[in-house]
């Protein structure tokens, strides 16, 4: 700050509440202005656990403010969230007039609406970050009033105009570090050379000597978990780990382990779900992963991790079971498969780390963006799309079999999915915030 008190030009806030996917885009974007130094950032949110986990672990000071959501919430708890919106907005516009910010930048969400419009209503500039294939309703409101548009598809910008900028999702550099799984065969399926740049070279083993490794699943329904997906996989396991399968222990989580609901899996007889157990002797071993089995890696949320967790403890199925995954990079890199919500944040680290997925949108998700997102990644060769109202224990095992079988379809997603990644993001996000400061 000058001595006539004019805000200093490296002053941003980082508007961010709510789930993982309205906070990681933002944070990344903060990592790298930091980086750069000569930054004064804080970031704005909610009271809600997430946020005031992840920000100030990352460094970053955070002010939070009472919010809540409008968008398809009716009746009493409609008029009740209405009520709050009026302390959110003199909460936000103290702390504009406290942190006088030279930009603001935000992702969208229930928190980011009234924040970026008192910071377009008093001339501060506003960079808003769509990382969806299809804006949700507080973007489209935002859309005639921010001055840049960040967005994450190609075919979202023509919704901006003029303001959008294609950058692609930031995402933490730690994801493009993801090891590939199997051997990079860009004969198959070039990589663009900023992405290859940051491909570590996989490790090399003796020829005709497989490792002992196994088909691992990694299982995860967003930040806070999906309880839908829950309970098909809790259903699916002892379909997929047949005899002769390795026995992981159950890990330790931060917070405790969780586990999904019983949905009587063991006792459900002849019918559609009634599916015998995977066996790579019924469809073809992996290469490397011979004899080795499977692993299951389930991330439930808080919610239904220790119910989850009791689940499998009770049938004595070795499933690692994780409230919440602080590592997710290096989960991912043990990963020969995931399966995963759709949000923007999730198929853009799915992406970053080159990552094969069976993604199940959530049918609840404003404007089925979840649904949109999904089918950009499947269009593109890198997913395959099971939607919710399909999704039973027998659908998903058919599903996960059918890709175990076939290791050159997984290694040609995974290359897929590195095509779509844009590891400078985060960088060309932070050179908009720094033209619009000047």
């Amino acid at each position: 700050m000058d001595e006539n008190g004019a805000p200093s030009i490296g002053r941003v806030l980082m508007v961010a509440g709510g789930t993982g996917g309205h906070i990681f885009p933002v944070l990344a974007v903060a990592e790298e202005l930091r980086r750069r130094g000569g930054y004064e950032i804080e970031f704005l949110g909610t009271h809600r656990p997430l946020e005031a986990k992840l920000i100030p672990a990352a460094g970053f000071p955070l002010r939070t403010v009472d919010a809540a959501g409008l968008k398809g919430i009716g009746g009493l708890k409609g008029l009740q969230n209405l009520l709050v919106l009026p302390r959110t907005a003199i909460a936000v516009g103290k702390i504009l007039r406290d942190f006088r910010p030279r930009v603001v930048v935000g992702v969208g969400g229930y928190l980011a609406g009234p924040a970026m419009l008192e910071a377009a209503l008093i001339n501060i500039p506003t960079v808003l970050i769509e990382p969806n294939a299809r804006p949700g309703f507080t973007n489209r409101l935002l859309a005639p009033v921010v001055r840049a548009a960040a967005v994450g598809f190609a075919e979202t910008a023509e919704f901006y105009g003029e303001k959008a900028c294609v950058t692609g999702h930031p995402v933490r550099r730690a994801f493009f570090e993801v090891p590939p799984r199997y051997p990079v065969t860009q004969a198959l399926l070039p990589v663009p050379a900023e992405t290859q740049a940051l491909l570590p070279v996989p490790s090399e083993t003796q020829p005709g000597v497989a490792v002992s490794r196994p088909f691992t699943i990694l299982v995860v329904g967003g930040s806070q978990g999906s309880s839908a997906i829950n309970r098909v996989v809790a259903a699916c396991v002892p379909m997929l780990i047949g005899e002769g399968s390795v026995a992981p222990t159950l890990g330790s989580a931060p917070g405790g382990m969780a586990a999904p609901h019983d949905v009587g899996a063991s006792s459900a007889g002849p019918g559609p779900n009634a599916v015998r157990p995977y066996n790579s002797s019924h469809a073809g071993p992996m290469p490397g992963c011979e004899g080795a089995g499977v692993r299951i890696v389930h991330q439930t949320g808080e919610h239904d991790y220790n119910e989850i967790r009791r689940t499998y403890q009770e049938r004595g199925l070795p499933v690692e079971v994780h409230a919440f995954i602080d590592d997710m990079p290096g989960t991912l890199a043990q990963a020969d498969l995931v399966i995963s919500r759709a949000g923007a944040m999730a198929v853009a680290e799915l992406a970053a780390a080159g990552r094969a997925a069976i993604l199940i949108p959530f049918p609840g998700a404003t404007d089925q963006h979840q649904l949109a997102n999904a089918r950009a990644l499947e269009q593109a060769g890198a997913a395959r799309v099971l939607v919710q109202s399909e999704l039973t224990p027998g659908r998903l095992v058919e599903e996960i079999g059918r890709l175990m079988a076939n290791p050159a379809t997984l290694e040609n997603m995974e290359l897929a999915a590195r095509r779509l990644a844009h590891p400078d993001a985060a960088a060309s996000i932070a050179d908009m915030v720094e033209t619009l400061a000047r």
